[in-house]
């Protein structure tokens, strides 16, 4: 019997890179997914792979800036498989190492919209299924830039950052409700969020990557996978509230 038999999780920005990985080892461990996407096509992709290996999965449209569409995601899940027992907050987007001297409102508000308030507003939708029945677990994705002050530009920086911080306080909050709640803080790993980056700023990215001839190698979408894995099963049910760096050594630096 898989780690995660019988449950049921949602899984945003599933269609690519860390979040199919995840949906496809959730799957493999006996979870019911909801692959959740703003690219239907490729988020159905993410379900046929699902399906190759005997596993239950749907794909649903979901642009997490719209509260219409987080709503609909997590009804989705109940409606088809019941209830909800995890969420996965994955999509999350760069902000081309603008700095704060060069940083727009149109940007700021993109990037915090994303991935920050799209984890706010899934998780909210989230805990009004699992406090009436005590049980529930939250896997945010953040990022050694919410860590750390340059690693991406001010905006990505900021939002993982606040990402870190909601991610302690509704652990904290709810525990004594059977909910947890905690954070995956990656290094670089080979996904395509780079195809958020457009025109990067220079001056944002010399400072941004100063660190980076530290970094030991890159990660695999599919080991951050495992982490997620650990974090939504009964394996960690002592670990709250806190912040899973898998950066293989990176930031020990």
């Amino acid at each position: 019997m898989g780690k995660l038999a019988g449950k049921v999780a949602v899984v945003t920005g599933a269609a690519s890179g860390m979040g199919r990985q995840i949906a496809l080892l959730y799957a493999k461990e006996g979870a019911k997914v909801v692959v959740a996407d703003i690219q239907l096509e490729a988020a159905e992709e993410t379900v046929t792979e699902i399906k190759a290996i005997n596993g239950e999965a749907l794909a649903v449209v979901a642009n997490v800036m719209k509260e219409d569409d987080v709503q609909a995601m997590i009804d989705k899940a109940v409606e088809s498989y019941g209830t909800l027992d995890i969420l996965v907050n994955n999509a999350g987007i760069m902000d081309n190492f603008v700095p704060a001297g060069e940083m727009t409102d149109e940007l700021w508000d993109r990037v915090f919209a994303i991935n920050t308030t799209g984890v706010m507003r899934a998780t909210r939708k989230a805990l009004s299924i699992f406090e009436p029945k005590e049980s529930g677990v939250i896997v945010n994705i953040a990022s050694a830039g919410g860590l750390f002050g340059s690693r991406a530009g001010a905006a990505y920086t900021a939002s993982k950052h606040a990402v870190v911080g909601f991610t302690k306080n509704v652990g904290f909050q709810y525990a004594t409700k059977n909910i947890r709640c905690n954070a995956i803080a990656p290094g670089a790993v080979e996904t395509n969020i780079g195809t958020t980056l457009n025109a990067p700023d220079p001056f944002g990215q010399a400072r941004a990557t100063i660190g980076m001839g530290t970094n030991p190698r890159v990660g695999q979408a599919s080991e951050i996978a495992k982490v997620a894995l650990f974090l939504a099963s009964d394996d960690s049910s002592f670990v709250n509230g806190t912040v899973v760096t898998a950066d293989g050594g990176w930031t020990a630096y």
